[in-house]
């Protein structure tokens, strides 16, 4: 008994440990000195939703290696993929609705100030991203782009999220993405994580379904790729 007591003790300060190190992570990267808020965006009409009522919420995690391999618009090259090496990065925080259609772009935005770009690189390393963030879903709400931002740190913070280390021929299933998250965060389920990949098969992100008291819920809309699928998991450099 004093054996079980013991391991589970030490077990539960590894996970507070390496939920302390992630929470320094988002504050620990190297960000360039020439850094500058991108203009504020002009939403496509046809994606403008702002009486959506707000049924959920969800935690977006880019998985960044892959992001840079594909040099995809929302990475940003000189700070995600030759500053810094990062794992997986907050691509967003959005509030979900009830349907299909959920709240987008609820008010106009000027671009964000050059203090909160630089506070949020280390979670969401693009200038771009965080502007198109906070005006595609953040002011739909929040009352500005600092409490948006604070909240996505809150929900960041809070969990263990994993490196990936994909076998030989870079590959992983499903199941042993969603298994990362699972064995390092109590209250996640299966059900409540969203495994995405593109059309070549490859990792791109992990969607983390959360409740309107952004605790663990399973995910509304799916969960994407099933657990038995083998797919292509860019090497972190």
């Amino acid at each position: 008994m004093l054996s079980k007591i013991v391991a589970t003790a030490l077990a539960t300060a590894a996970l507070s440990l390496a939920g302390a190190a992630q929470a320094a992570d988002l504050k620990a990267c190297a960000v360039p000195p020439d850094v500058v808020p991108a203009p504020s965006e002009t939403p496509p009409a046809d994606q403008i939703h702002t009486d959506v009522p707000i049924a959920a919420y969800l935690l977006a995690l880019f998985w960044s290696p892959e992001s840079c391999r594909a040099n995809i618009p929302e990475s940003d090259k000189a700070i995600q993929c030759q500053a810094n090496s990062f794992g997986f990065t907050v691509h967003g925080l959005w509030p979900n609705g009830p349907d299909r259609i959920h709240p987008r772009y609820c008010k106009p935005s000027p671009p964000i100030s050059l203090k909160t770009v630089k506070a949020n690189l280390c979670m969401t390393p693009s200038p771009w991203l965080l502007q198109h963030e906070w005006q595609a879903h953040g002011t739909c709400d929040w009352p500005t782009p600092e409490a948006y931002f604070r909240k996505a740190r809150a929900v960041r913070s809070k969990l263990n999220v994993p490196d990936l280390t994909p076998d030989a021929n870079g590959t992983m299933t499903a199941g042993q993405v969603r298994q990362a998250f699972l064995t390092r965060n109590r209250g996640l389920t299966a059900e409540g994580l969203n495994v995405r990949v593109n059309k070549d098969n490859r990792l791109t992100e992990v969607w983390v379904c959360l409740d309107l008291k952004f605790k663990p819920a399973a995910c509304r809309g799916g969960n994407g790729t099933p657990d038995p699928v083998t797919i292509r998991v860019t090497q972190r450099r």
